[in-house]
């Protein structure tokens, strides 16, 4: 009832019933069987109690000053480890130094006292951890008394100090020397306190060695020395010398260390046949040399004697001819004074069968290529032979690959998977043989094929490792993909920032404590793979610490920092920031930057400024939060350190001269009352210098000479002084208009569009100032095709510097121009050159314009045609070549004709019917022919009796009229046209188109579109019944040609049934239509009008290409070929590097051009330094009407009729 016990099990529990002190005392646990008994070491039970100082009286400790005192603690017995504060009643820690310290033992030692070491309330605290106990000594008094020497004698206090100096002497330990015993791996400390005065200090050696062994430490101010966990080389000698200027004391420690309890030969378990003999071994190593004790069953081995064994000298047992009875446990116990160590040996003597403890029929599982161990543990006496067989193998299991332990068991090295299959394990002595099987399962290897990859991240981002690996199928389920950190396995249910999936971690806003090493594991339930990640987190550094200003001197002062973390990136660079309060109150600017290895900055600063500064770092990631700011430190004022930069002289009046320059900013003032000094004279002259003070940034010279050149110098200057003497600088005053113009202007033709042009240079006396360059201005004044002059729009080229020649390109060819050259300052424009007029060549012309194709018959088609809107020279003839395109889109031999300069039409004879022709026509002046214009068109089918007929009654016509007819069936493409006898009238605003239907075809639709053949845009009507007979296009413009087609279509494309070219008529004139239309007189009277008007069309168009002006060409005639228009080599080596011709710009002609509109000229073949101050273009402005262009349909390649 005192004690309780548990069933089977040598556990037994003191119930704490107020009288546990009375089962103190050491105990041992004794096991017993049939076999024997074995037993525990001896385990010591303590009660302890309370610790208590004792209650008791002190007496205070009174001593003259100078006298050393010892506080003893003694604390009382308890629980270790023991743990000794000093402290005052207020628990204020009683401070140590080298005059004050307290002992290993507990005690406070005084070397020297002096009049503040006296107190009442010096108490001793013991502290027992183990049983959270506090215990507090009574408090004790000490009282030091004054030297009366020194308050009594007239001497000083250096007099009697000297009386009380004296050698030092040990408090403790005592004596010279001592001896200190500690076991392997605890800790040594050695302690020296002296008493003396002055207070002397404490020196450590270890005799034999210069120094101490690295592990040493020294503590408390010199008088503890520290080892922990010794061995072997700590042994030795060691000293502390206590000394002063009086004197010194040694004390010599001798240190040994001594081995622990160790078994060297462990006495083993042994199972044993009848009648063989014994041997039990136990050898121990200590030091001492610890007494060995054997015991069987726990008794000791002299009270259980027997005939058959025996100790031999070295404490062996020997059992000769064993007998069961002899069975037993045995035990063998050694002691010495650190401690006692113990070992059981159970001794079986019998005879039985192999007897397999290994489970039957179990089923392994190894991995291809890796090893596999198949158990086969047998208890048998005498000791079973075991072998292994496969089934499958009449052999047993033989090979570098196999091994067969002593324990039976059998490893298979580099598994294969024809390994797999049933084995079985014998075990067989003399008194039997038994078996087991197992069966061997191969797996593929489990192996990670993509591993995750070290990451080096911002802090705040989300990133992300991936693993995937490769694994036996059959696993299945039972596989996973595992996470780890620094040996922790990471579980995403735990941190919601942790996101596994299939392989993937993901890690959300990363922070710094997210950076390790991560360790993907691949696992199944027989292997697993591992790959290993590295996650690095970097941020910009933090704030610097512990921003301090020292070493002031006036204007410089040294600031100094401390860094901040770096956060995995290496600091670049420091900024300097500061803040003054004066100017710029709560602005900080950059004062310098420093390198990241540097932790300091000597600082220049300006006078007269309060600073405060403040540091950031700087690495790869960006810069980080400034540091605190420093304490306030303002300068001194002094005189500027500068004078004003950045002077700027300009003469915008003919006698004034305009001084500015770059004030001083506020800071760098130095001090108050700043002015700066405006002194000047004209160089050269011996005058003495003007002087101004001014308080602005700028100063007006007046009444200067037009272009003098002046010395001039700015010195600033405030109440502490000038600054620095000031460079002298030189300038001329204001500029005037150049006086003169160019003289021998001169110009040389290079090509129908180039001119090279040269002049003398204005003579620098005449230039009145800075010579900025000379610029050209010149028009064109005609045509040599009109003999008409017109002034047109003038055209201005700026060359800068002393040029004296360039070049002009862009110019129309056969024209008259006329050109000056003026000399320019900053002022403006000298007085232009004499007009000068020249004429350029005849030129290729340009393309011709509206080439149409109509009145398409099977073997007949005709042309009409109009002249390039750019002749360029006298018009010679046309060229007309056309060639025949064949089923696959291959062209003929082509066909020429010459055509004379005054036709616009030709008709075509002698084609093939329903064949394709393509035809080129260029215009050709004495120069050579301009660019071809092209179109394709298709002849009609053979018709005996059917013709297109074409009847046009209004004036404006201009082709005779004609009739055609379309039969039933053209083509598959026409199968539905169900008219006949098309016909158009015009009139100034509308037109007509009538047409018969058919009577033997159904009715169709039938669409009408017409184009303005200036604008290109075509218009498609509704749909139209064909029973209609007639549609009328309303809203066209008087004066203009359309084409219009009647279509089986509601789009554009070469599948028209019928295509005309008409011409609406002046405005004003009568339009006769409807049945009127159709009489005869009318007829003849609108023939007769239509003749006139065709001859007056004619003589107008004839004046307007003599007169008019000529629109932009295409690109490739406004930059003509330079060597094909006879420039020679060496025209253009009088070119160098700052004389390139002026290069020419463009505009691509589009339907939209007007006549207005113009490309610039002056690109090409100009100075990379020229400037152009032309008011617009000037080519374009030439064209005295709208340009006719090629007609099309936006996305189809229709040709204009």
């Amino acid at each position: 009832p005192r004690l309780i016990t548990l069933h089977d099990s040598g556990t037994f529990i003191i119930p704490n019933n107020g009288n546990l002190t009375e089962f103190q005392g050491n105990y041992r646990c004794f096991a017993t069987n049939k076999l024997g008994t074995a037993m525990s070491e001896e385990i010591e039970f303590i009660v302890p109690n309370i610790p208590k100082f004792p209650k008791e009286i002190i007496d205070p400790i009174e001593v003259m000053e100078g006298q050393s005192v010892i506080l003893e603690c003694n604390p009382p017995k308890g629980i270790p480890p023991l743990q000794i504060y000093w402290m005052t009643l207020s628990l204020q820690h009683i401070e140590q130094d080298e005059r004050v310290s307290v002992g290993l033992n507990g005690n406070l030692y005084f070397s020297n006292a002096i009049e503040t070491d006296s107190r009442r309330d010096y108490c001793c605290f013991a502290a027992f951890p183990r049983i959270r106990t506090i215990v507090q000594k009574t408090a004790m008094s000490v009282v030091v008394k004054s030297n009366k020497l020194m308050k009594d004698s007239g001497s000083g206090r250096g007099y009697a100090n000297s009386l009380l100096e004296r050698k030092p002497s040990l408090l403790t330990p005592t004596g010279k020397e001592s001896h200190t015993y500690l076991v392997k791996g605890e800790d040594l400390q050695l302690e020296c306190i002296a008493e003396g005065f002055p207070t002397p200090k404490v020196e450590w050696v270890k005799i034999g060695f210069h120094k101490l062994p690295e592990r040493a430490v020294v503590e408390s101010h010199g008088k503890l020395l520290t080892i922990e966990m010794v061995n072997e080389e700590d042994e030795g000698k060691y000293m502390c010398r206590v000394k002063n200027p009086h004197g010194e004391v040694v004390h010599y420690f001798h240190v040994s260390v001594e081995e622990p309890l160790e078994f060297e030969i462990e006495p083993q378990s042994q199972l044993v046949t009848i009648g063989a003999d014994v041997v039990i071994k136990c050898v121990v190593k200590a030091n001492p040399q610890p007494s060995v004790v054997w015991r069987v069953n726990g008794r000791l081995l002299n009270e259980v004697p027997t005939s058959n064994r025996k100790v031999l000298k070295d404490g062996t047992i020997s059992i000769h001819n064993a007998k069961p009875e002899n069975s037993a446990v045995y035990q063998c116990e050694a002691t010495n004074r650190h401690g006692t160590i113990l070992v059981n040996a159970n001794i079986m003597i019998m005879n039985i069968q192999p007897l397999i403890l290994t489970e039957n029929n179990l089923q392994y599982m190894a991995v291809e290529g890796k090893g596999v161990v198949m158990h086969c543990k047998v208890f048998s006496s005498p000791t079973s032979s075991i072998t292994w067989s496969k089934t499958d193998s009449a052999n047993s299991v033989e090979g570098e690959r196999f091994s067969v332990y002593k324990n039976g068991s059998l490893e298979i090295h580099n598994v294969m998977k024809e390994d797999m299959g049933e084995y079985s394990c014998f075990a067989q002595n003399t008194e039997g043989k038994v078996a087991i099987a197992a069966t061997l399962e191969v797996k593929d290897p489990t192996r990670i094929v993509d591993p995750p990859h070290d990451l080096r991240v911002l802090v705040g981002t989300t990133i992300q490792f991936s693993c995937q690996a490769e694994f036996d199928p059959s696993f299945g389920d039972d596989f996973e993909i595992l996470w780890e950190k620094d040996g922790m396995a990471l579980n995403g249910s735990e941190n919601a920032r942790y996101i596994l999936d299939d392989g993937v971690l993901e890690i959300i806003n990363v922070s710094f404590g997210d950076q390790g090493f991560y360790v993907c594991v691949a696992r199944t339930p027989v292997d697993q793979d591992m790959a290993v990640a590295q996650l690095s987190v970097v941020d910009v550094p933090d704030p610097p610490e512990d921003v301090v200003l020292s070493e002031h001197n006036g204007r410089s002062v040294k600031l100094q920092w401390i860094p901040g973390d770096d956060h995995n990136s290496s600091i670049t660079k420091f900024v300097i920031e500061f803040e003054e309060s004066q100017h710029e109150p709560g602005s900080w600017r950059e004062m310098m930057r420093v390198p990241g290895n540097h932790h300091f900055a000597l600082l220049n600063l300006h006078g007269h400024v309060d600073y405060r500064f403040r540091v950031s770092a700087t690495n790869e990631v960006g810069r980080g939060r400034p540091s605190q700011a420093t304490e306030g430190y303002k300068t001194p004022a002094s005189a500027p350190d500068k004078n004003p930069e950045n002077i700027k002289i300009e003469g915008h009046l003919p006698h004034e001269m305009d001084l500015n320059w770059e004030p001083l900013s506020p800071i760098e003032h130095n001090g108050p009352g700043l002015e700066y000094k405006v002194s000047y004279r004209r160089q050269g002259t011996g005058e003495d210098w003007t002087e101004h003070m001014v308080k602005r940034h700028s100063f007006v010279v007046k009444n200067t000479p037009t272009f003098v050149l002046y010395e001039i110098k700015i010195q600033a200057k405030n109440h502490a002084g000038w600054g620095p003497d000031p460079e002298i600088i030189t300038a001329y005053s204001g500029e005037d208009f150049p006086s003169a113009a160019p003289e021998n202007v001169a110009i040389d033709g290079m090509n129908n569009t180039m001119v090279k042009v040269r002049w003398d240079h204005v003579h620098k006396d005449k230039l009145n100032g800075h010579l900025g360059g000379y610029r050209i201005s010149f028009w064109r004044l005609r045509s040599l095709l009109n003999s008409k002059k017109t002034h047109g729009d003038k055209h201005t080229l700026t060359f800068s510097g002393e040029r004296n020649h360039t070049v002009i390109t862009g110019l129309k060819p056969f024209s008259e121009y006329s050109l000056i050259v003026m000399a320019f300052n900053s002022r403006g424009n000298g007085p232009g050159s004499h007009p000068i007029s020249f004429q350029t060549p005849e030129g290729v012309p340009g393309q011709v314009s509206a080439l149409s194709v109509t009145n398409l018959q099977n073997h007949k088609i005709t042309l009409t045609w109009s002249p390039p809107v750019d002749a360029n020279g006298l018009i010679i003839g046309y060229i007309l070549q056309y060639q025949l395109i064949n089923d696959t889109e291959e062209l003929g031999s082509p066909t020429t004709l010459n055509i004379s300069a005054d036709s616009s039409k030709l008709h075509l004879q002698d084609l093939e019917a329903m064949s394709k022709y393509k035809f080129y026509l260029r215009c050709c002046t004495r120069v050579g022919c301009g660019p071809a214009v092209s179109e394709e068109r298709t002849t009609v089918a053979e018709a005996s009796e059917y013709g297109w007929q074409l009847f046009r009654g209004k004036s404006g016509s201009q082709f005779p009229p004609r009739k055609t007819t379309v039969p039933p069936v053209a083509n598959a493409t026409l199968s539905s046209i169900a008219v006949l006898n098309i016909s158009t009238s015009v009139s100034h605003n509308f037109a007509n188109i009538s047409w018969i239907p058919d009577k033997e075809q159904t009715e169709s639709e039938l669409y009408v579109a017409f184009m303005n053949n200036r604008e290109g845009n075509w218009k498609i009507s509704d749909a139209l019944n064909s029973s209609k007979t007639f549609h009328i296009i309303e809203g066209l413009e008087p004066g203009t040609e359309y084409t219009v087609r009647l279509m089986t279509k509601s789009w554009v494309d070469n599948s028209s049934i019928f295509e005309d070219v008409i011409r609406t008529s002046a405005k004003g004139l009568a339009s006769i239509h409807g049945g009127i239309s159709n009489q005869g007189w009318f007829i003849g009277l609108m023939c007769a009008i239509a003749l006139l008007t065709l001859i007056v069309l004619i003589a107008c168009f004839v004046n307007r290409n003599k007169g008019g002006k000529y629109s932009v060409k295409e690109k490739e005639d406004l930059h003509p070929d330079l060597e094909s228009q006879g420039i020679n080599d060496d025209t253009f080596c009088e070119y160098s590097d700052d004389e390139k011709p002026l290069k020419s710009s463009q505009h691509s002609l589009n339907g939209d051009l007007k006549g207005g509109d113009s490309g610039d000229s002056m690109v090409d073949y100009g100075d990379e330094d020229a400037h152009f101050n032309e008011d617009g273009s000037f080519i374009g402005e030439y064209s005295g009407r709208k340009e006719r262009v090629s007609m099309e349909i936006k996305g189809n390649n229709q040709s204009t009729a």
